[in-house]
């Protein structure tokens, strides 16, 4: 790989790291889209490759906001058991597309899945925490529920968490698009914690980048066995992303909901369109 390629997918990795550690939704759904868009990657190895971004992703965020109590470890870990039944079976169906030749439909789906992702944001677009979420009996016996410091509002913020049943089927769902699309899914578990469960929006992003990592994880041993993941490419990733993922936890907190939603909206548009367009394209 040239010095200079190897920059640029570098920079690439940096960005991936920064957007999705402040969005929760994992380096890989920013890295795909640059990979093979503008690097003129191979899609199955871009898939590959932003599997693992996201392990580092994760890696790289979650410690901090675990540390700042931003993270819920019984909301994440009560939820991983649909995030990663959903990633295995997201894999295997991925393998059954590669055979038929049809990798470039992934890439159509995958903008899809983007664009749709942003519309029930706008809901909640000037939402700053919720309000008057009564916890129903399931939620409250798993104790998903907790307090957290908000350093843009300045003040302690109590949040519930309800409808548990509704939150792991979203993870499912989650889990399946990681295992076929090669992403940590953070948007569906942002979107299942947000919409279903409604935990801040803050607390979902900061638990999603903890879930992501163990998610993709679960998907990458189907990946390699598959020869989807390129070493090369993983080492020049990898080190980008976890710093920008370092960098963009320092930020969360300090950021307005509102703010977070806007971002988190704009790039999966912005990415979701030009990875229909490209799906198109090699579909053609």
């Amino acid at each position: 790989m040239a010095p200079i390629h190897s920059i640029i997918i570098f920079l690439a990795a940096l960005l991936a790291g920064l957007l999705g550690s402040l969005t929760g939704l994992g380096g890989g759904v920013v890295l795909t889209p640059l990979l093979v868009l503008f690097l003129g990657v191979n899609i199955k190895y871009a898939l590959g490759t932003s599997l693992i971004s996201t392990i580092a992703t994760s890696s790289g965020a979650a410690s901090a906001y675990v540390r700042d109590e931003l993270s819920n470890m019984r909301v994440g870990i009560s939820l991983e058991i649909g995030t990663t039944s959903g990633a295995i079976t997201g894999s295997l169906t991925l393998l059954l597309i590669e055979e038929l030749h049809l990798l470039g439909i992934i890439a159509v789906i995958f903008g899809g899945v983007l664009i749709f992702s942003t519309f029930p944001n706008f809901i909640k677009m000037k939402q700053e925490t919720p309000k008057d979420v009564k916890q129903d009996s399931i939620s409250r016996k798993l104790g998903l529920h907790g307090t957290y410091y908000d350093e843009a509002l300045g003040k302690e913020v109590p949040y519930k968490g309800r409808r548990y049943p509704l939150g792991v089927l979203g993870m499912f769902i989650a889990g399946f698009m990681s295992g076929l699309l090669g992403i940590g899914s953070g948007a569906f578990k942002v979107l299942a914690m947000d919409m279903f469960m409604e935990l801040p929006f803050k607390i979902s992003t900061a638990t999603s980048n903890f879930m992501i990592g163990v998610t993709a994880a679960t998907s990458s041993g189907v990946y390699w066995s598959a020869g989807f993941i390129d070493p090369y490419l993983v080492a020049a990733t990898i080190p980008g992303v976890l710093i920008g993922a370092l960098v963009g936890a320092k930020f969360l907190n300090k950021i307005v909901s509102r703010r977070l939603r806007q971002l988190f909206t704009v790039v999966l548009i912005l990415l979701g369109i030009q990875l229909i367009l490209h799906g198109i394209g090699a579909l053609a």
